[in-house]
């Protein structure tokens, strides 16, 4: 039953709730880990309560599990037993009650501007490869795209005449983000100087960033090119291509932009997530008490 069970919520997940491929993969995952848990104990679906549920949780808690992961495992059970009541009919949520950990609100790592600057600078532009590592930084931090939606990007949802790129987020969400004039510059000297001299591979005609076989950059090359530049430039930060992502929104929050106007290019869901790039550098605040405290 089990296996059918899970087989049934993976429709759900993929053509209901139309998710990623990423967080479907994570709440199958988590569903397993509860089937394991469960048949060793010779409980089924039907029979799991809420303290079932709760001593589960306690139980991978000894696997020393972070904070983060309790709460999307929660988060993929509870998911899991509301598609049960609405497919199987089961009379209730076991989970439902159950609240979530609380999470730490750290604020994520960002670049300054001169940082920025510094890793652009590095790359060596003699080389095709260097021209496409360009143009992939300077969209990076232009429009705050996610890894996913760089190495999605299609040719079709290019605009730069008008300063507007389409890309596909989580959940095959599409949305519209404005592109400064530096990013589209590079991004058009990339495809009509570099890109137009490569062979494409089949199937990857409409993608924008290429690798030398003529096939979209994996995720994981594009991690390379980020770790590379910032041991090129000694940069002592732990970044990632994400990073870009974040200071992209904090530059843009810092510099007084709306934050409604960030959530919706960011494609975040929640206006609360979005909110993290409301934080203050310490360094502002103490200018701020020493300009206008009567006893500074």
């Amino acid at each position: 039953m089990w296996h059918n069970f899970i087989l049934d919520f993976k429709h759900y997940l993929e053509f209901e709730r139309n998710l990623s491929v990423n967080t479907i993969q994570a709440y199958l995952n988590d569903i397993r880990k509860l089937r394991v848990y469960a048949e060793e104990r010779s409980l089924t679906t039907m029979d799991l309560t809420a303290q079932d549920i709760q001593d589960f949780l306690a139980w991978m808690n000894t696997f020393h599990i972070s904070p983060f992961t309790q709460a999307r495992l929660l988060s993929g059970i509870k998911v899991f037993f509301t598609y049960m009541q609405l497919e199987h009919q089961i009379p209730q949520n076991p989970a439902e009650l159950i609240e979530s950990p609380r999470l730490p609100r750290t604020l994520p790592d960002v670049l300054t501007i001169t940082e920025i600057d510094e890793l652009i600078q590095a790359i060596d532009l003699s080389s095709p490869e260097g021209m496409r590592n360009k143009a992939i930084l300077e969209v990076l931090y232009s429009c705050g795209l996610r890894v996913s939606e760089l190495t999605h990007l299609k040719l079709s949802n290019l605009f730069l005449e008008i300063e507007f790129i389409k890309v596909e987020g989580k959940g095959s969400k599409e949305r519209l983000i404005p592109i400064g004039g530096q990013a589209a510059k590079y991004l058009n000297i990339y495809i009509n100087e570099v890109r137009v001299h490569q062979p494409v591979k089949t199937g990857h005609e409409d993608i924008v960033f290429l690798n030398r076989r003529g096939a979209a950059l994996s995720r994981v090359m594009i991690f390379i090119i980020v770790k590379d530049l910032a041991a090129k430039i000694g940069l002592q930060k732990k970044i990632s291509p994400h990073t870009f992502r974040h200071s992209f929104a904090s530059h843009l929050v810092e510099g007084g932009a709306d934050l409604r106007a960030v959530q919706d290019m960011l494609g975040h869901e929640s206006i609360t997530t979005t909110e993290i790039y409301t934080h203050v550098d310490n360094d502002y605040l103490h200018s701020v008490i020493t300009q206008y405290h009567p006893r500074s």
